[in-house]
């Protein structure tokens, strides 16, 4: 089963490298790794160039955003199964893959999701002089067994870990560019409450992210990502209630570790 996975990326010079190497380091043999590249002006395609693990398909060129960047790897990618990694992640350990194929070797699945950390990093000076980041944990996102109800509650499956068919991407579309933030959750949203397909939780976590990212970033973002959120649950049958819950539920994630 070959699984590809996306990154979307944009002038990330010293993020990118990390990327290429928990790449490398997936025992799983059977990867697709899909680069777009927004036309970075940066050293980022250099230090794609120089790393062991390079893309076997980039792409750099102008795009409308991380979500238009995403649709044109859905379009590229070849494998039966897609995932992302977003140019600022990492995998925890190297069979992060693995476990996902092996969840698919159950032709009911349609999709599986993991469990997603938040992390800060810091530089310290290790061995002879070489900067080294350290990560400390933040917030984790345990997202729990699936129940297509909870999507009520505001409940999504944590985007980055997220995995699914190509199938589906095909038959159903890929992200809403409408949406500046929150097009991840109305695909969530289309994908699981709307069209019901069976997803299936690996009690595991399967990405390290690091923080300040766009939705997050400030008040501004944090404001424009709950219209959009509210807009999505209103096309789809959910309330204002469904975006308290969604709010309100992100809290415990900050005292779990």
């Amino acid at each position: 089963m070959k699984i590809s996975i996306i990154t979307a990326v944009y002038n990330r010079e010293k993020t990118m490298g990390a990327a290429c190497e928990t790449m490398a380091a997936q025992d799983y043999a059977d990867i697709e790794w899909v680069v777009v590249d927004g036309g970075s002006t940066d050293k980022t395609l250099e230090v794609l160039a120089a790393a062991s693990r390079q893309p076997d398909i980039l792409v750099s060129e102008p795009d409308k955003g991380i979500y238009d960047a995403l649709n044109k790897g859905l379009g590229l990618a070849t494998g039966e199964v897609i995932g992302l990694l977003h140019s600022d992640d990492f995998y925890p350990g190297e069979a992060v893959l693995s476990s996902v194929a092996k969840m698919f070797e159950d032709e009911s699945v349609d999709a599986a999701y993991g469990d997603l950390e938040y992390v800060t990093a810091s530089e310290d000076k290790g061995e002879r002089g070489k900067e080294k980041e350290r990560f400390r944990v933040v917030r984790h996102w345990s997202s729990g067994e699936y129940d297509r109800q909870n999507f009520k509650k505001g409940w999504m499956p944590p985007h980055p870990a997220f995995y699914m068919r190509r199938k589906y991407y095909e038959e159903l579309g890929g992200f809403d560019i409408q949406y500046q933030i929150a097009a991840d959750y109305d695909s969530m949203v289309r994908y699981l409450w709307k069209h019901e397909l069976k997803a299936a939780y690996l009690p595991k976590v399967l990405m390290m992210m690091r923080t300040g990212g766009v939705s997050n970033r400030n008040l501004k973002s944090i404001i424009q990502k709950s219209k959009e959120d509210y807009s999505v649950m209103q096309k789809n049958g959910l309330g204002l209630t469904t975006l308290l819950w969604k709010n309100l539920s992100k809290i415990p994630q900050f005292f779990r570790r």
